[in-house]
């Protein structure tokens, strides 16, 4: 009988030969010889304890594939920020990774086969002396026997991660380039779609690539900057950026020597992020892309972003929209044209100066280092393709070098400070057009005294006249109050410009219009005006039986005008806080929107003391009624949900950026959406709401009215409100739609927590899907669930700069492919206790809002 051994077991008896015969060969923990090697659990660990080497499985994989990679020795869970054989996983383990007689770095498997091997080193390698050291740095180094020397080294090979004193850029001399790359997944660390890599040419700057597309540009680098990260510098960080004709590349230190910071490629996120280790945990200190302006080109050519603008978009000075449908529609990839076209001759063209600019990409750009700006102008104007110019070097403050573009200027966004000066070329005639407004808005010191002085004459002449006049009307207007008190107006009444007397049957006088010209000084309105009588009649005289509901404005009933329409009645009440102010306001704002998902205003009513405004009736009421009922919720679908989710973002999109006025509502809850026949959500109660002019983000209150639970921080503690404070009370929405229960109420019973901190416990410990209404009946998508709880945990956050614009939040629930940032903790923190606090000015009894008046 033979005792040979079977062939498939000769390559693992080789292996286990080889560990016995070596295991003594190990010289050092940080160090591969010759004769050394790594298998199985073995690793080797730098000096000082920072980095670990070794082979692993990563998180999560099920199919044992193993690699070699490079981790942090004192955190635990194995961040990973090197892998050797990314695109090589070893399959038939154990594995051993050595060194070759050439100094290669080989890793071979359970069948002697190799695996993986390093390129070919540098310099030759002497056999006898070549090592491979693990540094305190993460960077492995073979040497080829003498000091100092690196024949081949891990920091030349980036994947997904850059370690302080890394470089990202391309080594000419040496023909190296250096990219980052996300994995596949958490569980693959073969190369992903996102790619964050140097494109030579013109001026250096640093893109990110999903595929073959371009998602985001860190701006060209001007000597001084990289010019699209403003925020690139921090006392614990110094950054640096080298072109030479040798290489280009970009690379940091750390100045903190306690901080441990990685620079990664997420796909995941679909960004590259800034990590830093602190208390235990890894936290993002930056990331990008960061908001809708960094999209690579996000307006087109010759088009700039301005997060400041509802519109985002925005064109260059003496430019125009190219397709105005497209831009009205919100889609400007198309881009900007001339207004005026170039004559290209020194006389006819000039140039106009913006200087709070992310510099347009200059991949495609000239360069000419050694020229002054005005030599650079001078090029400009020969050439006729060239469409702007600017300093190639800014640094110290100091105008250096010239940078030409003769191409579509792409990837501009605006800042609130100044970055450079980029000189746009434009026809003459458009130069002397914008000096012309820029002057009329800036007139010189003479003018200005000039008028100051006709003024403060004509100041004293009218108050004069003014002291005179006043006298003589104060009798005659004391007259007329008196007068309008006796007919039962006063101070409680709107006049109308036809008063109805005799309530004649017709139930709509469609040639009668409330008459605000002295409240507003604003056009009529055209709102139909609803005779009493007529409403009667439709209420059955306000029965009992026909009320559907009541809030802080009176009652609501349910009625039908003679033509058969249904119609809801909100009647003021004369116990209500709420009076005129809110009337006229919810007038003269919902009748000029029309929206979907907006409430429709038919008509109102003015008869003496009586106050009434008619709506389209919704036949399933409010969306309180739905999620916060055990017998109605379960027959509320997540399809459905998810609708109503989208629907009450457009509409709130709509008044914040696309309607004729930007309407911040300041008391969006479950209870003011209402739902139609067929469930669609309509946003309503506009009683607080607040118009905002066309350059205008913020304002402040000192009586804060509207809804504990669903107000932002900022508005609550301080009476600041903006858009911000709308897109807050809406990521509480999103959690009560998708959870079923009430922010303000609901309580963890052991950890203490309202909602939205509940939520967001969850949300970091990646259970999230746990929040989804036990009562939810019918399939459902859970990357849609999450999604929705992402978008509202980034709408909650505690600074308002940091929540996205309802347009970002609809792009967001819309489309399944976008790539969200991770959230931060939410913006209120409130625990049992403390919820049950109230307010003297703002109350909230039974789901109903009692609100203090405002004076507007």
């Amino acid at each position: 009988m033979s005792t040979r051994a079977p062939r498939s077991l000769l390559p693992l008896l080789f292996v286990a030969a080889a560990v016995a015969f070596f295991s003594r060969a190990a010289t050092a923990a940080d160090v591969i010889g010759q004769a050394g090697f790594i298998t199985g659990n073995q690793t080797l660990v730098s000096s000082g304890g920072v980095f670990e080497l070794g082979f692993f499985v990563p998180n999560g994989a099920t199919d044992g594939r193993t690699y070699l990679g490079i981790w942090y020795a004192s955190i635990p869970g194995q961040t990973v920020v090197w892998v050797a054989n990314r695109q090589d996983p070893v399959v038939n383990v154990p594995a051993v990774a050595r060194l070759s007689a050439d100094g290669r770095l080989v890793i071979a498997d359970a069948k002697n086969t190799t695996v993986w091997s390093s390129p070919a080193p540098a310099r030759n390698v002497t056999a006898a002396g070549a090592t491979a050291r693990l540094q305190d740095d993460g960077n492995l180094v073979v040497s080829s026997g003498s000091p100092g020397s690196v024949a081949w080294q891990s920091f030349d090979y980036p994947t997904d991660t850059l370690l302080p004193g890394m470089k990202l850029g391309v080594d000419v001399k040496n023909g190296i380039t250096r990219n980052m790359t996300s994995w596949t997944s958490s569980s693959d660390p073969s190369p992903g779609s996102y790619t964050f890599k140097l494109v030579p040419g013109g001026l250096p700057e640093f893109f990110l690539f999903r595929g073959p597309a371009m998602i985001y540009g860190s701006g060209p680098w001007n000597g001084a900057e990289l010019t699209g990260v403003p925020d690139l510098k921090s006392q614990d960080f110094a950054f640096t950026v080298v072109s030479s004709p040798d290489e280009t590349y970009y690379s940091y230190s750390i100045l903190n020597p306690s901080l441990l910071s990685r620079f990664v490629a997420d796909a995941t996120a679909g960004q590259v992020q800034r990590f830093v280790w602190i208390n235990g945990a890894w936290s993002s200190f930056w990331y990008y892309p960061t908001d809708p302006c960094d999209g690579y080109a996000k307006c087109g050519a010759f088009g700039y972003c301005d997060t400041s603008t509802p519109t985002l978009c925005s064109c260059l000075p003496g430019f125009q929209p190219r397709s105005p449908q497209q831009w009205g529609l919100r889609d400007a990839s198309g881009g900007c044209v001339l207004t005026a076209n170039l004559t290209c001759d020194g006389a006819g063209d000039g140039f106009w100066t913006v200087n709070r600019m992310k510099l347009p990409a200059a991949t495609n750009a000239t360069v000419y280092a050694g020229m002054t700006l005005d030599q650079c102008r001078q090029v400009c104007l020969g050439n006729c393709s060239c469409r702007a110019y600017a300093a190639a070097n800014a640094s110290g403050g100091v105008s250096r070098g010239c940078v030409i573009w003769a191409v579509d200027l792409l990837d501009m966004r605006q800042y609130s400070g100044v970055v450079q000066d980029v000189y746009i070329r434009l026809a003459q005639s458009e130069v002397d057009a914008l000096n012309a407004a820029a002057n009329s808005e800036h007139p010189s010191n003479s003018a200005v005294i000039a008028v100051v002085v006709a003024t403060i004459s004509g100041v004293l002449l009218l108050g004069a006249v003014g002291g005179w006049w006043f006298w003589r009307n104060r009798v005659r207007t004391r007259r007329n109050e008196t007068a309008a008190a006796a007919a039962g107006g006063g101070d409680d009444v709107l006049p109308f410009r036809v008063r109805n007397q005799q309530h004649p049957a017709s139930s709509v006088k469609r040639d009668q219009r409330l008459d605000v010209k002295r409240e507003c000084d604003e056009k009529d309105l055209d709102l139909p005006l609803l005779d009493l009588k007529a409403i009667v009649a439709a209420t059955d005289d306000f029965a009992a039986s026909n009320k559907i509901g009541e809030g802080g404005f009176g009652p609501v009933y349910m009625g039908k005008l003679e033509d058969g329409q249904e119609v809801a009645v909100k009647r003021l009440s004369r116990r209500s806080v709420q009076g005129v102010v809110e009337f006229k306001n919810e007038v003269k704002l919902i009748a000029k929107l029309q929206h979907r998902n907006l409430v429709r205003l038919l008509g109102c009513c003015i008869d003496d003391d009586e106050r009434m405004l008619v709506y389209e009736y919704m036949h399933n009421q409010s969306l309180d009624t739905f999620i916060f009922d055990e017998g109605k919720r379960k027959l509320l679908r997540w399809s459905k949900r998810f609708e109503i989710i989208v629907g009450v973002a457009r509409g709130l999109l709509y008044l914040h950026e696309d309607s004729r006025f930007r309407i911040i509502h300041r008391d969006l809850k479950a209870s003011n959406v209402l739902l139609d026949r067929n469930m669609v959500p309509k946003i309503s109660d506009f009683g607080i709401a607040r118009m905002f002019g066309g350059d205008q983000t913020t304002a402040y209150t000192r009586k804060v009215i509207g809804t504990y639970g669903y107000m932002s921080p900022e508005y609550a503690m301080d009476g600041v409100f903006s858009m911000k404070s709308d897109v807050y009370s809406f990521g509480v929405l999103v959690l009560e739609i998708v959870t079923g229960r009430r922010n303000r109420g609901f309580y963890e019973a052991e950890l203490d927590l309202n909602l939205l901190r509940y939520s967001w416990l969850l949300w970091k410990e990646g259970r999230s899907v746990d929040l989804l209404d036990q009562l939810l009946g019918g399939s459902f998508d859970y990357s849609e669930v999450l999604r929705c709880i992402q978008v509202a945990l980034l709408c909650v956050e505690v600074q308002p700069r940091n929540r996205p614009l309802m347009s970002s939040v609809v792009m967001m629930l819309a489309s399944e492919n976008a790539t969200l940032p991770e959230p931060n903790e939410p913006g209120v923190n409130i625990g049992r206790h403390a919820s049950d606090t109230e307010s003297s000015e703002t109350l909230t009894v039974n789901g109903v809002t009692i609100t203090a008046i405002e004076c507007r």
